[in-house]
């Protein structure tokens, strides 16, 4: 399962999506109609910004924009950052591996190779899906 911070994560990121190229938009509006709670949208806005997606402008007209083209960024690099891992078992992950405590033999596990079935097609599915094909048209 998603975080609610991935999923808020993604929610904003596609609104941004929708309005690349048209200036900043202001915190409020994409809490609003994302039905994000403010509080929670900051602290993932500048996470994202952290990550060099967003940058910022301050003032009246001020609020947040992309910096990168909608398509040119993957869902699998938003879950990876706010998950850690797209793998459901640490034995299969690439980016957080741990080994199998329950294990007896990593190496022959049918439980760990159908799970990293799952975590390949799940980070494909990701990996190919951009921003730009999340608006709405």
């Amino acid at each position: 399962m998603l975080s609610n911070k991935t999923r808020y994560a993604i929610l904003a990121l596609t609104k941004l999506s929708a309005e690349y190229g048209k200036g900043a938009i202001q915190i409020g509006d994409i809490a609003e109609s994302e039905r994000i709670p403010k509080r929670f949208l900051e602290n993932i806005l500048l996470e994202l910004k952290k990550m060099g997606l967003l940058g910022s402008k301050l003032g009246k007209n001020g609020g947040y924009y992309l910096l990168k083209d909608p398509s040119s960024i993957n869902l699998a690099e938003i879950v990876r950052h706010f998950e850690g891992t797209i793998a459901m078992l640490y034995c299969v992950s690439e980016k957080a591996y741990q080994p199998c405590v329950l294990c007896r033999n990593e190496d022959s596990c049918k439980i760990k190779a159908t799970f990293k079935v799952v975590r390949d097609k799940t980070y494909e599915i990701l990996a190919s899906t951009k921003f730009s094909d999340l608006i709405e048209q």
